[in-house]
């Protein structure tokens, strides 16, 4: 398992921006590809945002296309997710999750995953 550390969650209005960054102080991030999901309080977790282990590929949930980025720094080990155009709709815990197996393309799937942090609250005042 890899070690994950998320950061940059907090407060903000809607139409705001917040970028959330996932860390590793252990082993690389570089050959998983990593993803986003979210959790509302009393919903389902729900993805978000994935990107392959190469940062070639990504892939989004309706939700949040068009106003969702996700990026890596595979030198930095970290992965980002820049939010804009946030809505109360988007206020949820955000987790980072790292895939079980490597060197393979994006996925929705929670089940492929194997490594998650601790999550990030994300709050928008209407």
């Amino acid at each position: 398992q890899v070690q994950l550390v998320e950061s940059g969650g907090g407060l903000v209005q809607a139409g705001g921006s917040l970028r959330l960054s996932c860390a590793s102080s252990g082993r690389t991030l570089s050959i998983y590809s990593m993803a986003w999901f979210r959790q509302a309080p009393g919903k389902e977790r729900e993805f978000v945002a994935a990107i392959s282990w190469s940062g070639r590929t990504t892939d989004y949930a309706d939700s949040v296309k068009g106003r969702f980025t996700i990026s890596r720094d595979n030198a930095k080990n970290t992965v980002y997710l820049q939010m804009n155009g946030l809505r109360p709709e988007d206020t949820a815990v955000y987790y980072c999750a790292a895939a079980s197996l490597v060197y393979t393309g994006p996925t929705r799937k929670s089940a492929d995953f194997g490594s998650w942090g601790q999550g990030t609250q994300v709050t928008v005042s209407s």
